[in-house]
């Protein structure tokens, strides 16, 4: 299982490596560029699964989206 992700911002495109939580999914998350609130995009149950080069540990483990809120 892979606990880290690079997190894109779709507003500057900035990008940041984020560990993720083993047993939650993360459903904000502040851009370091422009400092914009990510949210999950519809469907996604957090913000790895719809920014991340990563999807979160719980989908990772088989589990579906929206899954772990």
């Amino acid at each position: 299982m892979q606990l880290e992700s690079t997190v894109t911002c779709p507003q500057c495109h900035h990008t940041a490596i984020e560990r993720m939580p083993i047993d939650a999914c993360q459903f904000f998350d502040d851009c370091k560029g422009c400092g914009a609130r990510l949210k999950p995009l519809p469907g996604d149950c957090c913000v790895f699964c719809s920014f991340g080069s990563v999807a979160c540990p719980p989908v990772q483990q088989g589990g579906k989206p929206g899954c772990s809120m």
